[in-house]
């Protein structure tokens, strides 16, 4: 005999109770936010006085009367392009290192894959501290030592973003590289031994069976990486915070969400900043559809 439906409901009432507090907790800080910024999106509202409907003001603001976002796009644009191919072929290269038949390749792993466990915040003052200015910092103290001038690198415009882009290259290193280790031990010894036979050298092996073979693995770090880098943050702001703003002298490391953070949380406009919260939302939505796309891709041995 069937079970009637408030029987299988009276069953099951004490799964209910247990996930009730989780659901409970994501409607109020989840989606409770990201319904309230949709609607702020289309006001003029500065968290004191009531929000001012203005319709599609804020987006038509942001897209034709604002450099500064361009501005941010445009860096966001070049730390992504300039920290993904890197950081992706360094832990590529580093993977295969640590997966040679070496001593103590373990530890390596370990020491490798620390900064990826490692807070933000952490790292990013440590890379400030790194970046000091004059001959304060201990890389300008190793130039200085090997005799070549000191960089100014967080209070010059030209070199900001490429030192932001210097520490998400290291600390993304170790996270890549369990990944790529990941590839590699799915790969066929057979098919190595298989090229060795035809005479392959080590360049033929990389380019013709690990590069393809870990293809997923790649187009998975760099949607990853992708995301990520539209998102980037923490380190901006601790990097180039100071009481004149975020982004660095003439903004020149202000990235996309670190503006949504100035115009939201120190300028106060907040109908403003959730405009710029959905624009980037929808970027990321459609890296997203790109990434289930692509990462479907199916290998065969």
């Amino acid at each position: 005999m069937k079970k009637g439906f408030f029987t299988k409901l009276n069953e099951a009432k004490w799964s209910y109770i247990f996930i009730a507090p989780a659901v409970l907790l994501f409607l109020i800080f989840v989606v409770g936010p990201v319904i309230a910024s949709f609607y702020w999106s289309f006001t003029e509202y500065d968290a004191i006085h009531a929000p001012k409907w203005v319709g599609l003001a804020n987006y038509k603001n942001i897209f034709f009367n604002d450099p500064r976002f361009w501005k941010s796009v445009r860096n966001t644009c070049l730390y992504t392009l300039g920290v993904i191919p890197l950081g992706t072929a360094l832990s590529l290269l580093l993977a295969i290192a640590v997966d040679q038949q070496i001593r103590f390749k373990n530890f390596f792993r370990a020491i490798y894959f620390i900064p990826s466990v490692t807070s933000v915040i952490a790292l990013s003052v440590i890379w400030k501290w790194l970046f000091a200015g004059e001959k304060y910092g201990l890389i300008n103290h190793i130039l200085i030592r090997v005799g070549l001038q000191p960089v100014d690198w967080l209070m010059s415009p030209v070199w900001t973003l490429p030192a932001i882009m210097i520490m998400s290259i290291w600390a993304s290193l170790g996270y890549n590289m369990i990944l790529f280790l990941a590839g590699l031990q799915t790969i066929p010894k057979t098919v190595y031994e298989a090229a060795d036979i035809d005479g392959a050298n080590v360049f033929d092996k990389f380019w013709h069976i690990t590069l393809p073979l870990l293809k997923p693995f790649t187009v998975f770090v760099v949607i990853i990486g992708f995301i990520t880098s539209f998102q980037v943050f923490e380190r901006v702001y601790i990097m180039t915070q100071s009481e004149l703003g975020i982004g660095g002298v003439l903004d020149s490391a202000l990235t996309v969400v670190a503006y949504l953070y100035d115009m939201g949380f120190r300028k106060f406009k907040m109908g403003y900043a959730s405009a710029l919260g959905y624009i980037v939302f929808v970027v990321v939505f459609i890296i997203t559809i790109i990434n289930i796309k692509f990462v479907k891709t199916k290998v065969e041995y």
